[in-house]
């Protein structure tokens, strides 16, 4: 430095002890400078005040050599302490050169100059909260300083600043927010517990309401929630826990939609072996379970990209248990939302139009970037371009349902192979709701959910199927699938043609509240949809053979549950009817026989088969007998139901010219069986009546001479045996007895007159049909000689 300069008002002596490398000499020229100042304060000459601060800072803290910046920041302190409440008017000058002493190389003086500023800041108090961001800047970067003395130092202003903003109520807030929002990604652990403390201490304050700005700074928040340093997590969670604590208390302030994107995001885990990153999501999953329940249905509009996040955690095993119930929660709350009247702004939105618009006009877009942006949420770590919520109308954001990116959602997690269980259930749930309470909006997807709906069928969950065949039975049954024109939903797989009936063509259905003169009596609750699932049902169990027998029966059981069991063997018998594939229809109507005639969901059907004493029952007896021809010991079972004695008696007498084959001799064997369960009892207890069912009894006597003298041989033959003579069993009048005989029979034909040597023509034109197959695949029997029976 210059010594010749002049630098008045400063003395020689105390230039020269400035520049001194011993602290003590520079701390005697400080006590000078005080002095000084003091002496133009009293004289209230402020140039030469900011002449000695404009000396003190370019001369001196702002010198190349270190001993006069050592100097500048002490004569710079003291200049501070001499101005007391006066220094507020200099502080721009009194700050800046000392804050460009932080970023000094010399470990030392930058411990000096947060010394220095420490007298500064505690001269001023609230007078340096204008130079609040400056401070702030210069702050965190000491925060983070290698040198523990340094760090020391500042944590001693730090605490000061803290106090000071603290108990003033002129912080601005808006003016700090984009520099912490800023500085709040910041990788240095120790640059981030500065943040959050401060972040802590803002929000503890009554007079600066942070939360209005939390959307600009929870991202933040949560990437500090994944820092290594368990106590920063830790203080992390706790000013994560004030801040939701605060938004229950005044919920009608929070701005749900902005902070919902960061959620999305948060509830994601990118890596799943970083122990850190289940904290993050746990603490998301929380903070959007909260927004549900608080929001209400002001979230529907953005409820894609919560089930995007939610979803998948449905299927977490124990190891994530609370973050399983948290989305569990935000699942089921999210669910509550939907409503019919989400259902029923369709025709207003209609009326208002003065033209004819098109369907698609008519109908709510998708949009195009919505899969983008979705995708992109599971790989962004900040928000930059991020827009999952965009509401569905600018009118009325808070009420709109997003019922297609909810749709796209459900639909991309069935189509993914590795969707949990749980999840899937979940999705089926999801989309039987929406059926439920929102079935016109949702009949536009239909066409394009079906076939995915169908593949689900052979999911290995039996929670999975019963869920899908309940969405499915919904689809089928609702009065909203009732239209005059629905797109094709087969699959592009052509190897199975199967035909709609002509009575039930969707083009010929009725209009609401009437009956069509040739529709099936027996589904006139079933819409457009019903027909075509049961078409691709029977065509996924032809394709998919080991489907048929693992699941089948569980199937076809479960939907007689919910779509009545009338509706689905009419259904399936008229197009088994026009079956080409003559080996599967034999297939499938010994598996819809057995179910018929086993299990208990089909008792009232039984019961109203075994009568045919209404002219429903005799519809459904001759529908379902034609196809049972495609198998001639179900069409013979089918008959036994139907007390049809004679007529099982002239099918078995045919059954002569039939090809007798191990599999058909295993049918008849299983047939005995069924004799001899408790769904037979009726049947057993006429072998009493000999007078008026000698049919039956032959009947019996023709499968005992089919079979081979097996265990069903023995069987069928001892129950024979206990057959009564009749003359024994004959203890009333011939006449009565007679009598009672017509009775029955009266009974039997009062409704509907059965032409049952149509029936045997029937029968005699599918077996040909079968034998003509049989023949073509001669060469394939040939292989296999063990299979016929010689």
């Amino acid at each position: 430095m210059n010594t010749e300069k002049d630098f008045s008002p400063l003395t020689p002596n105390i230039v020269r002890a400035l520049n001194d490398k011993l602290y003590e000499k520079r701390k005697v020229a400080a006590l000078e400078i005080e002095k000084l100042v003091r002496e133009f304060v009293a004289q209230n000459n402020s140039t030469q005040i900011r002449h000695v601060i404009q000396i003190l800072a370019s001369e001196f803290a702002l010198s190349q050599h270190p001993h006069s910046r050592k100097g500048g920041l002490i004569g710079l302190a003291a200049c501070s302490i001499a101005l007391g409440k006066d220094s507020g008017l200099y502080l721009k000058e009194l700050i800046e050169p000392v804050l460009t002493c932080f970023n000094d190389s010399d470990s030392r003086l930058r411990y000096y100059a947060c010394e220095a500023l420490y007298n500064i800041v505690k001269v001023a108090r609230g007078a340096v909260l204008p130079h609040f961001n400056l401070l702030f800047d210069g702050l965190s970067k000491l925060a983070a300083d290698p040198d523990p003395n340094v760090k020391s130092g500042s944590e001693l202003l730090d605490r000061l600043l803290k106090d000071i903003v603290t108990e003033s109520n002129k912080f601005d807030l808006v003016a700090f927010v984009p520099l912490l929002r800023e500085r709040i990604y910041s990788n240095n652990q120790y640059a981030r517990q500065f943040i959050i403390s401060w972040i802590h201490v803002l929000e503890s304050v009554p007079d600066i309401n942070l939360l209005e700005y939390l959307p600009e700074i929870l991202d933040g928040l949560f990437q500090i929630l994944g820092d290594n340093s368990k106590e920063i997590r830790k203080m992390c969670e706790v000013v994560l826990g004030e801040f939701l604590k605060e938004i229950k208390k005044t919920p009608s302030s929070v701005k749900f939609a902005e902070m919902a994107n960061i959620l999305v995001i948060h509830c994601q885990v990118a890596d799943e072996t970083k122990l850190t990153n289940d904290l993050i999501q746990l603490t998301a999953m929380t903070w959007m379970r909260e927004f549900i329940q608080l929001a209400g249905r002001a979230v529907l509009p953005y409820s894609s990209g919560i089930l995007t996040a939610v979803l998948p955690c449905l299927s977490y095993d124990d190891r994530k248990k609370n973050t399983k119930e948290a989305a569990s929660a935000c699942n089921h709350s999210l669910m509550k939302l939907v409503t019919p009247e989400d259902d029923e702004d369709e025709d207003e939105e209609k009326s208002g139009n003065t033209g004819s618009p098109s369907k698609e006009e008519g109908q709510p877009k998708v949009d195009s970037d919505s899969n983008d942006m979705l995708n992109a949420s599971q790989e962004s770590v900040g928000l930059s371009n991020i827009s999952f919520f965009t509401p569905a109308s600018a009118d009325r954001p808070q009420v709109t349902l997003d019922l297609d990116g909810i749709v796209q959602v459900l639909d991309r997690h069935l189509h993914d192979s590795s969707t949990g269980m749980m999840t899937r259930i979940a999705v089926l749930k999801w989309l039987y709701h929406l059926y439920i309470k929102t079935p016109r909006k949702m009949f536009r997807h239909t066409d394009s959910l079906f076939p995915m709906l169908l593949k689900t069928l052979s999911d290995e969950s039996d929670e999975v199927i019963l869920k899908d065949l309940e969405v499915l039975a919904e689809i089928a049954s609702s009065p909203a699938g009732q239209t005059d024109q629905v797109g094709s939903c087969d699959s592009t797989d052509n190897k199975l043609e199967l035909k709609v009936p002509e009575s039930a063509k969707p083009g010929q259905q009725p209009s609401a509240g009437s009956k069509p003169a040739d529709s099936s009596p027996s589904t006139p609750s079933m819409n457009s949809y019903f027909y075509k699932f049961m078409i691709n049902l029977l065509k996924r169990f032809s394709l998919e053979r080991k489907l048929l027998e693992n699941r089948g029966a569980f199937i076809i059981r479960q939907l007689c549950l919910l779509l009545h069991a009338e509706n689905i063997f009419h259904s399936m018998a008229d197009i088994l009817l026009k079956e080409e594939d003559l080996k599967f229809a034999s297939t499938m109507v010994q598996t819809l026989n057995t179910i018929l005639l086993t299990s208990a969901e089909l008792f009232q059907l039984r019961n109203q088969l075994k009568d045919l004493h209404t002219q429903e029952s005799c519809v459904l007896f001759c529908c379902l007998y034609r196809s049972w021809c495609h198998n001639p010991v179900a069409t013979v079972s089918l008959c036994f139901l139907t007390q049809n004695y004679k007529h099982a008696y002239d099918l078995i007498q045919k059954f002569g010219a039939l090809e007798v084959t191990v599999d058909f001799l295993i049918e008849v064997d299983k047939l005995v069986q069924l004799i001899e369960s408790p769904i037979f009892t009726y049947l057993r207890l006429q072998l009493l009546d000999v007078e008026n069912n000698p049919y039956l009894i032959k009947a019996l006597y023709g499968l005992l001479m089919l079979l081979p003298q097996s265990q069903a041989f023995q069987l069928l033959s001892h129950r024979l045996r206990c057959v009564p003579n009749p003359e024994l069993m004959r203890t009333v009048d011939e006449s009565k007895y007679m009598d009672s005989k017509h009775q029955v029979v009266s009974k039997r034909a009062s409704h509907i007159q059965i032409d049952y040597s149509e029936l045997l023509q029937h029968f005699d034109l599918v077996q040909s049909k079968h034998l003509e197959v049989r023949h073509q695949r001669s060469g394939r029997a040939s292989d296999h000689p063990d299979r016929k029976l010689m």
